[in-house]
């Protein structure tokens, strides 16, 4: 089936928008870890960055979980065909991308204005040194946003969700195949706490990434649930 205006990822919109690009997701999502891991390491090796190189893969790693969620779950949506009403929301909206610019805009605040002025050791500094070069700095951004769109798009996710729980029943099978989407949000939210370590010692950071996935898990047991009692109420 091929997929219809208002029923994919920006995401998945602007990567089938490229001509003559037509590669399966396995390959995708492989190409997407090499080419960033391999900018990365040359960045590091021209510039003596190497202590930010493990923080680097791990954001890498979590970006291409994240996107392999978002393609799995818009395959699975568009092969069910759930009540539109849920699939616009959860596509055509393009809400887990506004949600995404405006946490991205809070972490790069975050990075530059809060964090330097709290005395010590910036986040900044500790990756990339008192003196960052542009390009790294750039590739830092870049890597940065990969993960916090993401992030948007599998809390975007989660909500919808529950949302459908509330509006929308559906047979058992079916029922089945969305609640087990909604299990991947979990898991993806947990991939996310790949990146704590790295951020010990910014709280705000931490409470961020701990608290999106108290909040995901919460809000995906909630949809499990009442999606698998509109089961029992349909029958």
């Amino acid at each position: 089936m091929t997929p219809q205006y208002g029923e994919t990822w920006v995401y998945e919109s602007l990567i089938g928008a490229i001509p003559g690009l037509d590669l399966s997701d396995r390959v995708a999502l492989i190409t997407q870890f090499v080419v960033f891991e391999a900018i990365v390491l040359v960045v590091a090796g021209v510039y003596g960055r190497w202590t930010a190189v493990p923080a680097a893969t791990a954001a890498i790693l979590v970006a291409v979980v994240g996107s392999w969620l978002m393609l799995t779950f818009s395959r699975t949506v568009r092969r069910l065909q759930p009540p539109t009403g849920y699939r616009r929301l959860l596509f055509g909206s393009s809400i887990e991308l506004a949600l995404s610019v405006l946490a991205f805009v809070l972490f790069v605040t975050y990075l530059f204005v809060v964090d330097p002025q709290r005395g010590g050791e910036s986040l900044l500094t500790a990756l990339l040194g008192s003196e960052p070069p542009v390009v790294a700095v750039v590739i830092l951004l870049l890597v940065c946003w990969d993960v916090i769109y993401r992030i948007g798009a599998c809390w975007w996710a989660t909500v919808v969700g529950f949302w459908r729980a509330i509006q929308y029943g559906f047979d058992a099978a079916t029922t089945r195949q969305l609640t087990r989407l909604d299990t991947l949000n979990v898991l993806f939210a947990g991939v996310q706490v790949l990146l704590v370590p790295f951020v010990l010692d910014h709280p705000v950071l931490v409470a961020a990434l701990v608290g999106h996935l108290i909040a995901v898990v919460v809000v995906a047991i909630a949809t499990v649930v009442l999606q698998r009692r509109g089961i029992v109420e349909r029958e």
